[in-house]
């Protein structure tokens, strides 16, 4: 099962379909903590169609738009920011209590723990369907989730079973889900979208590079600088999309607002004879063009460098400079993930540069 964080960071590519459907989504993240240090104890932030819109945190306690065109709605409905301090504060309260009553239900007592909640609702304005969701993770595991069909809670594990019984019973709590997800969210996304129609419809095609670390490596398809966040990366062979030795990275965010993404091929499973069978294509919603790198020996990107070429001087230097990084990263309080479950900066408001894909 797919946890719930990486669903936050690539949910829209799920929702990716070859007819170019246009397709919007409003979607909440909050982050509430306990125990742990030099964090805030609350954190959300607001995306329309994957772009970030607004900003709350328990330091700053007060909501920040992000974006210009936003700006000026909150300008013209003044309402709108008003309701969003009221709903920030108030959900700090409420998922302060909701941490204190998952540790005591599962019997913990002190550590640091986190528990978030992405809610929202995607709109296909061609259909008019709109699909609303709320789930919840804890501590870096799918914890429950809302079936707006049934209105009750699915709880994907034994340890959510006790909140899932205690949820389902709040039956007040239960319609006003439904009728925010199914009416006022979808209202609000158009309401968005015509404000900042110009900048989430524009449309900007990546660069691409194929990059390999040394010659017997996985060979990586890096696309950056694509806008919107709708996209597929994929490599074919005889215009057949490959699904054997590839693998999809995240689509993660540049600071200029525009996303990357990556996929990689193991390439020494087929003869270098073949290589020419074989591309790597973009695809962006709303454009009919894609965009193909052809797998040539000759254009993939390295700065591999033969051993026998290698002086000493320089394996030292190296390895003297892998330590100084090292050092700088504990020094700063950085540190890496794999998609264990663990929490992302992304999701959480942070805007941290995008790591290497390949």
């Amino acid at each position: 099962m797919n946890k719930i964080l990486t669903l936050l960071l690539t949910s829209e590519l799920w929702i990716f379909q070859a007819t170019f459907a246009a397709r919007h989504s409003l979607k909440y993240f909050i982050t509430a903590t306990s125990g742990v240090k030099n964090f805030p104890e609350f954190v959300g932030a607001a995306e329309v169609d994957g772009v970030r819109v607004g900003y709350w945190d328990s330091d700053i306690q007060s909501p920040e738009p992000k974006q210009e065109w936003m700006r000026q709605l909150v300008r013209d409905i003044p309402d709108q920011l008003d309701w969003y301090k009221r709903k920030c504060s108030g959900n700090q309260q409420v998922f302060r209590k909701h941490l204190e009553a998952l540790s005591q239900r599962l019997n913990q007592s002190g550590g640091s723990h986190i528990l978030q909640r992405m809610n929202g609702c995607d709109l296909d304005e061609e259909s008019g369907e709109v699909v609303g969701y709320n789930q919840y993770g804890y501590d870096g595991e799918d914890f429950i989730a809302l079936n707006l069909q049934t209105l009750t809670w699915t709880a994907p594990s034994s340890q959510a079973f006790t909140t899932k019984l205690i949820w389902d019973g709040d039956i007040n709590r239960l319609q006003y889900n439904k009728r925010y997800y199914i009416k006022k969210c979808p209202d609000w996304l158009k309401m968005y979208v015509n404000y900042g129609r110009s900048v989430l419809q524009r449309k900007e095609l990546p660069s691409m590079a194929l990059l390999q670390k040394t010659p017997t490596s996985l060979v990586c398809c890096q696309a950056t600088g694509f806008y919107p966040k709708m996209a597929m990366l994929f490599w074919r062979r005889g215009g057949q999309e490959l699904y054997e030795h590839v693998e999809h990275g995240e689509i993660l965010p540049n600071h200029d607002g525009t996303f990357q993404m990556s996929v990689t091929l193991n390439a020494s499973a087929s003869p270098l004879a073949h290589w020419a069978e074989y591309e790597c294509v973009f695809q962006l919603s709303g454009v009919e063009e894609e965009l193909v790198i052809k797998l040539d020996k000759d254009v993939i990107q390295t700065n591999w460098i033969p051993p026998s070429n290698f002086p000493a001087g320089a394996v030292i230097g190296g390895a003297v400079g892998v330590l100084l990084v090292l050092v700088a990263a504990v020094a700063a309080g950085c540190y890496t993930r794999r998609r264990n479950g663990e929490f992302q900066a992304v999701n959480t408001g942070v805007e941290p540069a995008p790591p290497p894909q390949c």
